[in-house]
């Protein structure tokens, strides 16, 4: 079994949105290996001297046991232009340390920054990020993600975006999109124009 990864923001030492880490932690493990308790990472993240200042990943390494947990700056990446990629054998509800698959449908992202991928028709999320788009009233996500990212359901449950089937013809309705993740708070998320989506 490959590992499993939390990705945990943390700013000048202080753990972000734990509630919903914590939750995704447990399911894992509760589904894949039968467990029914479990440590509380509010408990065992300790944030050493080095990450006491500034933007740093807490990265959470797992499976039955806890692997490791390490600290690492994190740097934004610019996100300009999107494009579109299919794949319709990707299975990633787990968020698995091993990204293989997601790193070989990145490398189609040609001149692009990022990708989209498409799974059956529907839009999923980008390589690293769940998706939010503009209809010019409202943030919507979709509702087959390939990962509920916690940052999405927690957007979700404070009712700041919601959730509908996109199909790709969908595009069309919106205006933008934002990409989202643990480490980008929605307020400053990277957003893409939809015509910077190549095909």
């Amino acid at each position: 079994m490959c590992l499993l990864l939390e990705t945990i923001k943390c700013v000048d030492g202080n753990p972000q949105n734990l509630d919903f880490h914590q939750e995704r932690f447990e399911n894992a493990r509760k589904i894949l290996f039968g467990l029914k308790n479990f440590e509380l990472l509010a408990e065992i993240i300790k944030v050493p001297e080095i990450a006491q200042n500034g933007l740093f990943r807490c990265r959470v390494l797992y499976a039955e046991k806890i692997e490791k947990i390490e600290f690492l700056p994190y740097n934004f990446r610019p996100i300009k232009t999107l494009r579109l990629v299919e794949c319709n054998t990707i299975d990633y509800s787990y968020k698995f340390a091993n990204r293989a698959e997601l790193e070989n449908l990145f490398a189609q992202k040609g001149d692009c920054d990022d990708i989209i991928i498409v799974k059956d028709g529907l839009i999923t999320d980008s390589f690293a990020a769940n998706l939010v788009f503009f209809d010019g009233k409202k943030w919507w996500t979709p509702d087959a993600p390939l990962l509920k990212g916690t940052k999405r359901e927690k957007l979700l449950a404070e009712k700041t975006i919601s959730a509908c089937k996109i199909e790709v013809p969908d595009l069309q309705k919106y205006i933008r999109i934002g990409l989202i993740n643990a480490m980008v708070e929605f307020d400053s998320m990277p957003i893409v124009p939809i015509e910077n989506i190549s095909f």
